[in-house]
This record gives structure tokens, C-alpha cells and sequence, in this order.
């Protein structure tokens, strides 16, 4: 099997077709939640199951564990200040890493209730933390602790960390899981790996001011596995996991091709000195390859 294939003539610029596709940890349960961390020249990772954070080392290829038990972390970002935001299964709420090492809450409740478990945060440059509350974490003690909602339903909120609001911005998905900002800020990408509806990636019109959403529209459908987490390129492009690796999907939807992991991709993020080295969590395992993107910068 190849480890590109095309669809569209655009994706031959965004992938290296000499560069090959690294296998660069494997003994995990269920990877996810990849974020690069510039300061630490490292990726940092979840292995959800077994409760524990990983790291990856870019400097001398080591892999360790960052930290264990976390609270069934899932998905990670960076704040402007270059702390890591989480979400976490156990804790039912979204931290931050602070420069003292120790884990601090923002946000555990909505209407007074607690969160069913985040998935997947991304920080917008106004400051705000937008985050989706699927309930696989409470669903059962496989990846957090079983526990009924409080909420009765899975939300994508807006938390403002200067007034403590929290709003629901997309109430309109069973199980709402990656998001990701375009370029510019103004679509909000958001997948539904609900199995009882259509898994695919949603776009949604951000409003004038910053804090509300439109109806979305459906950019792309998955006919392997789900849309779990992506990541937006400096182009507007989508890289998104799915059953069968990496897709890359134009900001029209059109899929431009696809990258072939021999695991089921959970998640991915854009790291390396030039930020142009996708690391992807599939399954099992942390992979790596270089194309010729870089991640979109914020306003």
C-alpha cells in the first residue's frame, strides 16, 4: 500500500512523497489529544485508557511518561502564554498547566451542573476557551468513571475566562467531539462521532462578535470510522483523522487525499521547529511524517 493517496491535484503540495512515515511509539490502549509543545521541543500526548500522559521527545526520540494517574485526559491546546489547556475525563472539567507544574480548574460546571467529560478545547486569540462535552468519559469506567449526565446533553461551550461565562454555542449534535478554528476565526469546524447519526465535520459561521455560532452546514462526510480530532493548515485545509488515516479535505470540502496510517486515527497536531512535522495518535501508536504545511496562525 502507499503511503499517499490523491485525489485531488492539490493535495501533491502539501504532502513529501519521498518522506516516510515514522512509527514513533506504539503500547498504548487509545492515544489521543496530541499537542506540540514549543518550550519543551516535545509532544505531548493522552493514552486515555490507561490514564496516564505521554511525552515525546524531538530532541533525542524518547518517550516517557509525562504524568500518571491525570484524570483520563483527552484532548490538549496551548493558551497565547504557552500552557497547556486539557480535558479531563475524570476530573469532568478543562485545566491549565501552570508554570508552577500544578494543574488548576477553569471551567467543571454549566448552569450550575457538572460537565459530562471534554473532549477536544481550542483557545481562540480573544482569549476565550471553546471546548465540546460528549459523555464517552461517563459512559463507562473504561475511560474515566461511569456516571449519569447532570447536563442530559452534549454541548460545544464558549468560556470566557475574564467574566467566568459559559455559554452552549452547539447544542445540535449527540455526541460532538474535535473543533478547530478557521485561519481568520470566523468558521468553527466541529465533528459528530455520533453513532446513531451521520459522522461528519460541520461548519459553523462565527458571528460579528465573536461569541456565537450560525446553524453550521456539513463539510465533509466520513464513509471510515468517525472524524475524531484535526487540525486547520495556514491555507484552510482540514487534516483530520478517520478509520483509514489522515484526510485532507479543501476548506470546500473537497477531499484532496489522504495520508494511510495502518491504525485508526484518533487525533493529530502540527509540530517541529518549522511546525511542518504532522505527529498523529492512531490507535495504539504515535506517528509522524513531513509535508509541506504548517498550522494555521491566529489573528
Amino acid at each position: 500500500m502507499s503511503d499517499y493517496d490523491t485525489f485531488d491535484g492539490r493535495f501533491g503540495a502539501l504532502v513529501i512523497g519521498s518522506a516516510a512515515i515514522e512509527q514513533l511509539w506504539t503500547g498504548g490502549r487509545w492515544t489521543e489529544g496530541p499537542v506540540y509543545v514549543p518550550a519543551a521541543k516535545a509532544v505531548v500526548w493522552s493514552d486515555i485508557p490507561e490514564d496516564r500522559i505521554m511525552r515525546y521527545d524531538e530532541t533525542s526520540g524518547a518517550v516517557s511518561v509525562f504524568e500518571h494517574p491525570c484524570g483520563y485526559h483527552n484532548g490538549h491546546t496551548l493558551d497565547a502564554c504557552g500552557r497547556i489547556v486539557a480535558c479531563e475525563h475524570g476530573g469532568r472539567r478543562i485545566s491549565r498547566l501552570g508554570f508552577d507544574g500544578r494543574w488548576e480548574s477553569i471551567v467543571d460546571r454549566f448552569d450550575g451542573k457538572r460537565l459530562n467529560s471534554p473532549n477536544d478545547v481550542v483557545v481562540k486569540s480573544d482569549g476565550s476557551i471553546w471546548f465540546s462535552d460528549p459523555s464517552y468519559g461517563i459512559d463507562s469506567d473504561y475511560e474515566g468513571h461511569a456516571a449519569k449526565s447532570e447536563i442530559g446533553a452534549c454541548n460545544v461551550y464558549r468560556h470566557d475566562p475574564q467574566t467566568g461565562e459559559t455559554m452552549a454555542v452547539v447544542t445540535s449534535f449527540d455526541r460532538p467531539n474535535g473543533l478547530a478554528f478557521s485561519p481568520d476565526e470566523r468558521i468553527l469546524y466541529v465533528s459528530n462521532t455520533s453513532q446513531s447519526e451521520t459522522p461528519a465535520i460541520h461548519a459553523f459561521r462565527v458571528a460579528e462578535e465573536g461569541s456565537t455560532v450560525d446553524g453550521g452546514r456539513m463539510l465533509a462526510v466520513s464513509d471510515n470510522g468517525v472524524f475524531d480530532g484535526f487540525r486547520i493548515d495556514r491555507a484552510g485545509n482540514v487534516w483530520t483523522s478517520s478509520g483509514d488515516g489522515v484526510r485532507v479535505y479543501a476548506a470546500d470540502g473537497t477531499l484532496l487525499g489522504r495520508i494511510n496510517i495502518p491504525e485508526s486515527v484518533s487525533n493529530l497536531c502540527f509540530g517541529g521547529p518549522k511546525r511542518n512535522r504532522l505527529y498523529i495518535t492512531a490507535t495504539s501508536s504515535l506517528y509522524a511524517v513531513y509535508v509541506h504545511a504548517t498550522p494555521a496562525e491566529r489573528p
